[in-house]
């Protein structure tokens, strides 16, 4: 049977945070982006048939983003990605994971990001 790498991928995952140390932050959520990459390490090919319960359900990987990003007032973009990778990373056959995460409208002039790395690439 033939094998590869898998990633699933998320990107362009737009909703609102309550992130931010600034006071207009603080009193109302912001609107933030989100971009995963989960490595799954090796796979094969096709799955041994077709039933959505033999892979990882991507509708369940966006919601533990939404709901992690949500859960509470964050301070710092590090601290909410950090808590995000991590788990990411608890999902089952998840080797490694990249997050990106972008404050849409913190200044008039562009935006701002961070991303992050963990597990094996």
């Amino acid at each position: 049977m033939s094998k590869g790498i898998q990633i699933l991928a998320l990107t362009g995952l737009r909703f609102d945070a309550n992130l931010g140390i600034l006071e207009h932050e603080k009193n109302a959520p912001q609107p933030i982006q989100v971009d995963a990459e989960l490595n799954l390490g090796t796979q094969p090919l096709e799955p041994r048939d077709d039933d959505i319960r033999h892979v990882l359900d991507y509708r369940k990987v966006r919601r533990i983003i939404i709901d992690e990003c949500t859960a509470q007032h964050v301070n710092l973009l590090e601290s909410l990605i950090g808590k995000l990778a991590q788990r990411l990373m608890q999902l089952p056959g998840v080797v490694g994971v990249r997050v990106r995460i972008a404050k849409l409208q913190i200044f008039d002039d562009c935006e701002v990001a961070i991303r992050v790395e963990t597990g094996a690439w």
